[in-house]
């Protein structure tokens, strides 16, 4: 039995497959290495994006508007602080439409909107945008989750099949010649169930984490429209308690 256990396993079947069982590995292997590297990433940004979103309440006790956008932090890859400065930057844009050097102002297509709707407006965009950022990579961990164990099936099906070739042409054989090439054809389905569990709970962990970001920041953009077009914040109680932050844009 030693001999035997001796010539099975992963390298074994690495050694004796030939260039399908051996593609098959690869594309398991690069799926896996895939699969943590986003998992690694996101994770990362996600415990970043939550660190950024302790700085909203200070945001909000801030003396004026720049020393709010100090206290949400380095503004690299800060989803609180870009939508902050969207919504500064939409306001100054809708309020501030008088021509330039005396000459009269053009008209545009969104003077239309009051400055309410054009900041709810931008505010969205940036929001939606963060959404979309946060959400790139999640496709490929659900890829993984789905074909991977279909990718080792085949691996195993087409190793059981090349077992069965050559125990028919060997003749009669014993039943530890005929475990020993099935048993490694599975170890396939094994390696893709490996790849595909984690892909499976990556994703759900990072959907349920850009969720929770998103809510966070979909409430600081509603805040930030009241104060912007109001100079209140809107508040839990519904009070419409003044902020203390100066309302300088």
């Amino acid at each position: 039995m030693e001999p035997q256990l001796a010539t099975s396993g992963i390298a074994h079947v690495w050694a004796q497959g030939d260039w399908v069982t051996r593609s098959v590995a690869i594309v398991l292997l690069v799926m896996s290495l895939a699969t943590w590297i986003i998992i690694l990433w996101k994770a990362l940004d996600q415990r970043a994006q939550r660190a950024q979103a302790k700085g909203v309440e200070g945001f909000w006790h801030s003396a004026d508007f720049a020393e709010g956008l100090d206290k949400l932090g380095s503004p690299e890859g800060n989803p609180f602080r870009a939508v902050a400065l969207e919504g500064r930057e939409s306001t100054r844009h809708i309020l501030h439409k008088d021509g330039h050097n005396g000459s009269p102002p053009q008209r545009q297509l969104h003077d239309s909107l009051d400055v309410s709707d054009w900041v709810e407006r931008s505010l969205r965009k940036s929001v939606d945008d963060h959404t979309a950022r946060a959400q790139s990579g999640l496709s490929v961990l659900a890829s993984v989750a789905s074909t991977a164990p279909f990718v080792g099936l085949f691996g195993t099906v087409w190793g059981i099949y090349h077992a069965l070739l050559s125990i028919g042409a060997a003749g009669q054989v014993s039943i530890d010649q005929v475990a020993g090439p099935i048993g490694e054809a599975l170890i396939m389905t094994a390696l893709g169930l490996l790849v595909a569990i984690p892909a499976v709970l990556g994703y759900n962990a990072l959907v349920r984490g850009n969720k929770g970001i998103s809510h966070q920041l979909n409430r600081f953009a509603h805040d930030l429209h009241a104060y912007f077009v109001t100079g209140a914040r809107v508040t839990a109680g519904g009070d419409g308690k003044v902020l203390p932050m100066k309302k300088t844009l």
